[in-house]
């Protein structure tokens, strides 16, 4: 624990940072706590940092403090219609990197279309939990390869849920498939939490345009909308003018977008 303190400012009133604990610090006031940062690394190794703070001044000596004390580049997601807090971490040095959209995704088939929709000749989707794990990373390492080697994995939606180092399939009981006689074409991730989200639709490269996507949300979506789910989020790179497409074209609509900074 470090707790040699970080002060700022001439003022006999002047906030103290000080580092609680790894990857925490608190801003004081007269031993006041009116702010709070935390830090830490995403799936991806990327070191993310927030800040909650009572006041400017508060939040200010965090975002000064914490970079002092942290090794470059650092990052943080911040909601884009949160015009105040933006303007916070671009007066702290940060820029935006990307900019996701949040969609709303219907489930019920005779909303979004897909009651009709079936997987092309000589494919089928194995259901969530059913999903040879062996397959299932094959085909998860192989799409990302593909993707990074193409428009680079940032141009997917940002990960964030927690995973021992190098393993990109966390949990497979999450992951429907799409199958061939070859092996496995593509996949989809759905995790049920506060409300369901679909993580990840991907398809092989030399796969793609069958509509081996369509079916993939078919499933996921039919399956949520028969659990009582009437409807289920993803995030769309923005840059990511496919996802946008496939998702809109079955009734998804934005509802706001984050923004990603770093600095």
């Amino acid at each position: 624990m470090d707790t040699k303190p970080f002060t700022s400012g001439p003022s006999e009133n002047a906030v103290v940072v000080t580092r609680v604990a790894d990857g925490q610090w608190h801003a004081l006031d007269d031993d006041l706590v009116v702010g709070r940062g935390h830090a830490e690394h995403r799936p991806d190794g990327r070191l993310f940092v927030s800040i909650d703070a009572w006041h400017d001044a508060a939040f200010d000596r965090l975002a000064e403090a914490m970079p002092a004390q942290l090794p470059a580049p650092l990052y943080t997601v911040v909601d884009e219609a949160d015009v105040e807090l933006t303007a916070r971490w671009r007066r702290a040095g940060f820029t935006v990197r990307r900019r996701e959209w949040e969609y709303a995704v219907p489930t019920d088939p005779r909303v979004t279309g897909l009651d009709a929709v079936l997987p092309p000749l000589g494919v089928t989707i194995v259901p969530a939990g059913q999903a040879d794990e062996r397959l299932l990373r094959a085909v998860d390492r192989a799409i990302r390869d593909e993707v990074e080697a193409s428009a680079g994995w940032q141009s997917m939606p940002a990960e964030v849920i927690p995973r021992p180092e190098g393993d990109t399939v966390v949990d497979p009981s999450k992951y429907a498939v799409a199958a061939a006689p070859e092996g496995y074409l593509g996949l989809i991730r759905v995790v049920r939490a506060k409300r369901p989200r679909i993580g990840l639709v991907a398809v092989r490269a030399g796969e793609q345009r069958r509509g081996i996507a369509r079916a993939l949300l078919a499933h996921a979506l039919g399956t949520l909308h028969r659990s009582g789910s009437a409807a289920a989020w993803t995030e769309v790179h923005e840059s990511n003018q496919a996802a946008s497409a496939l998702f809109e074209g079955i009734g998804a609509r934005p509802v706001s977008s984050n923004l990603e900074l770093v600095r």
